[in-house]
């Protein structure tokens, strides 16, 4: 009898259990995708935002700022994560599809890092000579004060943001045919790595292991290191802002991760990250 007794006690205990598993509120799912150069920033804030906040799920992969606003276009991802802005076709189609332009959020800056192998004498360069390099008007590194060996260029592949960047705002134009492109920024620091002769761009975050070349705005002007001070007066001349698109206002979850984001503990996490706060 009293065996009887407790076993259902245990049944009504498993069936209050199942009850209030019922009104458990499952964590909200957001999904971001997009920007390679973010990829480490955006996977650091997911994970010390769900340790504090049981109620999101957040799931970041990469693939490029320009598959990440496909994504969003699709209605594949809640945010693309992207080193560029959206362009006005991408808008187009976002408003085609959901009557919205999108809503824009910058989350962080970036220096556009310029990676040369440790062994190069080459320690700084200007805006023009960056732009003749990876045109390929200027091809051996004696022309800009290197050695007499060829350049070799590393680049990053066109459905990412910091290639559309780097186009627009240093090489404007196209870029020489001997550049390699790569599949993430860590694949080009890791081929200058291996390459004495070798020049490549990127995040300033993935400059590890390899020289970091300074750079001048024009031939008269002092050449910088993308740092912390010089991003915030722009004196870094390659300076760009990283941004996270939404198809519509941020509600709920979204909205309480994103204001955590812009809040002084996300901001601090872009800096141990290596990148810069974005005020």
């Amino acid at each position: 009898m009293k065996s009887f007794k407790l076993l259902k006690v245990a049944i009504v205990a498993v069936m209050l259990g199942v009850v209030c598993l019922a009104f458990t509120a499952a964590p909200e799912r957001i999904t971001v995708k997009g920007s390679d150069t973010m990829v480490i920033l955006a996977q650091k804030w997911a994970e010390v935002y769900m340790k504090t906040n049981s109620t999101a799920n957040i799931q970041v992969t990469g693939g490029g700022s320009g598959v990440g606003i496909s994504a969003l276009i699709n209605g594949a991802t809640d945010i693309a994560n992207a080193s560029r802005k959206m362009k006005p076709t991408e808008k187009e189609k976002l408003k085609a599809r959901y009557n919205t332009l999108g809503v824009e959020v910058a989350c962080a800056k970036d220096g556009i890092t310029i990676y040369l192998n440790p062994a190069n004498k080459v320690k700084e360069l200007s805006i023009d000579q960056l732009g003749k390099i990876f045109r390929g008007n200027i091809t051996n590194w004696k022309e800009v004060g290197g050695a007499d060996e060829s350049i070799k260029l590393y680049g990053r592949e066109n459905s990412s943001g910091t290639y559309v960047f780097f186009s627009e705002n240093v090489v404007k134009g196209d870029y020489a045919s001997s550049c390699q492109t790569l599949p993430g920024t860590a694949a080009v620091v890791n081929a200058v790595k291996k390459d004495a002769y070798g020049i490549g761009y990127g995040g300033a975050a993935y400059a590890e292991g390899i020289v970091i070349c300074k750079v001048k705005k024009d031939e008269n002007s002092p050449a910088y290191a993308a740092t912390a001070e010089t991003i915030k007066t722009g004196e870094y001349p390659i300076t760009r802002f990283l941004y996270m698109y939404l198809r519509n206002r941020p509600a709920g979850e979204m909205k309480k991760y994103i204001d955590w984001i812009l809040s002084p503990e996300g901001q601090k996490l872009v800096v141990d990250m290596g990148y810069f706060p974005v005020k």
